[in-house]
């Protein structure tokens, strides 16, 4: 299936259950906390794609210019928020997502996104967007199950969706890769060109001729909280460091793990 084929499926996203009841649950007290709201739509990559793209949306007159979570709850009131989660699709069921385990999946763009931010503040770049893009880096895969459930199993078979290998195969059999998908989606919901150029790149920040620092930092987050899911031990993940993208940021495989949040 080409991108654009793909990208035209009329499949629904899921989000995670618990934290649409807890957001439903918020934003019906008299004043909801916005401390409280920011921690709930930025531990669901769904939840927190739309917000954005929500906040994004040519009538606030700020398109591709919000890049976080917390910015987006101040721009927008409780009504839309309310219309938004309310409106949410659940991943209740056990294959919501063929052939994805939901619950690891969640975990994992959590992981990835508070990694991402880690890193990207010892770079001095961007952390707010390095979240975001941590967060949502993933969703392409989700649309890709969704769409060719069967095919995908097959592949499954051979590496699993959260195998550190994942994007080159992909893009070896398709001609792109989940990371590809996701950037186009987030273009798509007019995310800042920061974000979108991190999503695009994140799987070879040197494809960029203008190389993009924070594609850099999210390949960095995926590599090691992808290696934690896969359970590699300490020389595994040695030999599969991504040492020249660490090279070009100036960190080496200690400094990486040094900042791990896991």
């Amino acid at each position: 299936m080409e991108l654009n084929a793909l990208l035209g499926q009329p499949v629904a996203l899921p989000s995670l259950p618990r934290t649409v009841a807890l957001l439903m649950n918020e934003l019906a007290q008299r004043e909801p906390s916005l401390r409280r709201l920011n921690l709930l739509f930025g531990s669901d990559p769904v939840l927190a794609a739309r917000l954005l793209e929500l906040a994004n949306a040519p009538a606030h007159q700020l398109t591709r210019q919000v890049a976080g979570i917390s910015e987006a709850l101040v721009l927008l009131g409780s009504a839309p928020l309310q219309t938004l989660v309310s409106s949410a699709t659940l991943g209740t069921a056990a294959r919501a997502v063929p052939g994805i385990n939901l619950q690891q999946f969640w975990r994992y763009s959590l992981h990835t996104a508070k990694f991402a931010r880690s890193l990207a503040g010892s770079v001095h770049q961007n952390q707010v967007a390095a979240y975001t893009a941590g967060l949502i880096h993933g969703l392409g895969e989700l649309l890709i199950h969704l769409a060719d459930p069967d095919r995908m199993q097959s592949l499954n078979t051979l590496v699993p969706p959260l195998d550190i290998r994942r994007g080159k195969v992909e893009s070896r059999i398709f001609g792109y890769c989940y990371g590809r998908v996701s950037a186009a989606l987030a273009r798509r919901w007019q995310l800042p060109e920061v974000v979108v150029d991190a999503l695009n790149y994140q799987h070879a920040p040197f494809e960029n001729h203008a190389y993009e620092p924070l594609a850099g930092v999210i390949h960095l987050a995926v590599w090691r909280v992808r290696a934690h899911e896969s359970g590699l031990d300490e020389k595994e993940m040695v030999v599969t460091f991504p040492d020249q993208v660490g090279l070009a940021l100036g960190l080496d495989i200690d400094m990486v793990l040094r900042q791990d949040p896991i």
